[in-house]
């Protein structure tokens, strides 16, 4: 089981194209195989051994900074909502990770990698244990992945939410909902073929797989939740409700910008020269959203305002995402610059339509998620880069599909996991509790006891 791994696709892998330094290919292989069979034993050469220890050297450095992400999240989340919610934050972000780690090994990773016979789940690997080092080091890094994307709901849902609620949201999220539409796109990395990559679907690094699942859930959980007490006023217009530590949302995204490098191009899994291109169009892409998004909130509001150009940066990165490996660095600064100006009119209209989100997640990860991914489609080089006909048109048209089959799995499936919570458990705090902050009400604790917060931030 597992005995031949294959990493994500990039445009290295197109037919009549060699990769120097991947994994030993397939051919090879086989005639080892063939070769043992015959009572001949192989050895791998000095530069095979070279080169994997070099990719599993990489990916674990691609690991370490995707896992880095999680501090940013936290960061930025905690940073954009009220001072008497810090400690919640933190914790909730802690959790995914602790949580979604447990449930991602024991279930997700057999659903999202195991063998499938149909194209919309694997089968096996249960509790994942293998002889080969290399599933070992995969998972790790889809572990990370999948914290990505669960630790996304965290922000739209901040302020409000019930912790042992969020601990239930955390593991379904981990163990099933994410793991499934990965299947669909991601499982042939293993033994099966997904539907949606039979297709040609390219999601290279998660626009769509890792960041608009968790944006469509974030706005699932935003519906079934309800906006913050004082939000919007009696005539449901909304009201800001600042963020008390910008420096830290700021240093937040500064961290998930250099983490993103680990989290592009570490979707190699191997240690060559195509992260080069992957690692500039991740920078031009995030550089170029937080200009729009600036220069958008500059001409709308009249002021050069940091939270919305903080959101372009992270519009950007999450646009590329899908496409950092087949579009030129040209392309990737126009998608991300698009993903910035998008960010912007995402979160005024989401904003005005009653759904409250404290920090954009819906915005910057669902919406720019799906126009990343689309974008992948429109902008790959060469036109039709997995799909057989070569059709730019056709590529596009899978794309399309993929945006929504994302949408209508993940929202659906969350929305009713929402409800259900809301219905038995309770996903909301009181009002009591809401006022005075989930810090002191779930937690006993407050980020700052040595200061008093002042009236206007409570």
């Amino acid at each position: 089981m597992f005995a031949i791994y294959r990493t994500k696709r990039s445009r290295d892998d197109l037919p009549g194209t060699k990769r120097p330094g991947r994994m030993i290919p397939v051919a090879a292989i086989l005639l080892a195989t063939a070769a043992c069979a015959m009572g001949q034993e192989t050895e791998p050469s000095a530069t095979e051994t070279i080169q994997t220890n070099l990719n599993y050297v990489w990916t674990m450095v691609a690991v370490i900074l995707v896992f880095g992400m999680q501090a940013g999240f936290a960061m930025v989340e905690t940073g954009f909502t009220r001072a008497k919610n810090a400690v919640n934050i933190m914790m909730k972000n802690l959790m995914d990770f602790s949580v979604g780690t447990v449930a991602f090994w024991a279930v997700g990773f057999a659903l999202m990698f195991g063998t499938s016979q149909t194209g919309l789940f694997g089968t096996t690997g249960w509790f994942f244990r293998t002889d080969d080092s290399w599933g070992y080091m995969f998972l790790m890094f889809q572990i990370v992945f999948c914290a990505t994307s669960a630790t996304i709901v965290s922000g739209a849902m901040a302020e409000r939410t019930k912790f042992v609620s969020y601990l239930v949201y955390s593991a379904l999220i981990s163990a099933f909902v994410y793991p499934i539409f990965g299947s669909w796109a991601w499982g042939g990395l293993f033994e099966g073929s997904g539907w949606l990559e039979k297709l040609g679907f390219i999601d290279f690094a998660g626009s769509t797989v890792v960041h608009s699942v968790g944006g469509w859930a974030a706005l699932a959980g935003a519906l079934v939740l309800g906006p913050r007490m004082g939000k919007y006023d009696e005539n449901g217009k909304p009201r800001a409700i600042p963020g008390h530590n910008i420096p830290l949302a700021t240093l937040g995204v500064f961290i998930l910008w250099f983490g993103w490098f680990g989290f592009n191009a570490g979707s190699t899994t191997t240690g060559d020269t195509s992260i080069a291109l992957i690692a500039l169009n991740t920078n031009l892409s995030a550089a170029a959203g937080a200009l729009t998004a600036m220069i958008s909130i500059w001409i709308i509001q009249g002021k050069a305002e940091i939270s919305m150009t903080l959101n372009g940066a992270l519009a950007g990165l999450v646009g590329i995402t899908a496409g950092c490996a087949n579009v030129e660095p040209i392309s990737a600064l126009i998608i991300g610059a698009i993903a910035g100006i998008l960010v912007v009119f995402a979160v005024l209209g989401i904003d005005r339509m009653g759904v409250d989100d404290p920090v954009g997640a819906i915005s910057v990860h669902g919406v720019c998620g799906a126009w990343g991914t689309l974008a992948a489609g429109i902008f790959s080089t060469p036109a039709g880069i997995l799909v057989e006909s070569g059709s730019k048109a056709s590529q596009i048209l899978v794309q399309l599909i993929g945006i929504g089959a994302a949408f209508a799995w993940t929202f659906g499936v969350m929305f009713i996991v929402f409800t259900l919570i809301r219905i038995t458990i309770g996903l909301r705090v009181s009002e009591e509790e809401e006022r005075e902050g989930l810090d002191v009400g779930e937690h006993g604790a407050s980020a700052y006891p040595d200061f008093q917060t002042s009236q206007f931030f409570q």
